[in-house]
């Protein structure tokens, strides 16, 4: 579960706003709290109000806890810049850039994270583990695995159908370019069509 929260046109450059974010980045909701609640710059307040805002969400429409929620996004991105002109020597103007920022926070659900994160480890290790009680159980076991290997074997024979490896050309991918090009110069030293044409006229 993702719960997303938004500030847009954040009147504070993307730059010192990231300062903050990189601080408080893959925390959980009460440690950011804390970090921005006593850090002494001024994208602390917005981004605080940000995080309270998300965590309102989370509890009122989503009905997940406070504990169980962790950071696993904060992005500050570049908004629209505000020109300005100050008046200078000999009727000059030198332009003033006023920076904003689009600052956006995913909060996600500690239980569900790990949650997957197990089934992606067991996905990985592709051992499907089984728990025996006896040590008959675990005969029987084999047994049927040995059953089930000589039957698929069996099946295959009386087919006929072997399996086959895929046979794939390497020499187009980027390392063997060279060798492809070395068997190009190697085919037109032996003899391109010209060559093979005048040899059967003379022939």
């Amino acid at each position: 579960m993702k719960i997303q929260a938004k500030i847009n046109y954040l009147r504070i450059s993307p730059r010192k706003v990231r300062v903050v974010l990189e601080a408080v980045k893959k925390m959980p909701v009460s440690k950011a709290m804390e970090q921005l609640q006593f850090m002494p710059k001024k994208s602390a307040l917005p981004l605080l109000k940000l995080l309270k805002s998300a965590v309102a969400n989370a509890e009122n429409n989503f009905k997940l806890k406070k504990e169980n929620l962790e950071i696993s996004e904060f992005r500050a991105d570049k908004g629209s810049v505000l020109k300005r002109w100050m008046p200078r020597a000999q009727g000059r103007a030198t332009p003033i850039h006023k920076f904003t920022t689009h600052v956006t926070l995913i909060l996600e659900d500690k239980t569900v994270t790990e949650v997957k994160k197990e089934k992606k480890e067991k996905q990985e290790k592709g051992d499907d583990v089984v728990v025996v009680k006896d040590w008959d159980e675990a005969k029987k076991l084999v047994k049927e695995e040995v059953e089930e290997n000589v039957h698929s074997e069996g099946k295959e024979a009386t087919t006929g159908e072997e399996h086959k490896p895929d046979i794939e050309d390497i020499r187009m991918e980027g390392k063997h370019r060279e060798k492809q090009h070395l068997d190009k110069i190697r085919k037109k030293s032996k003899g391109g069509i010209l060559k093979r044409v005048f040899r059967r006229k003379s022939v």
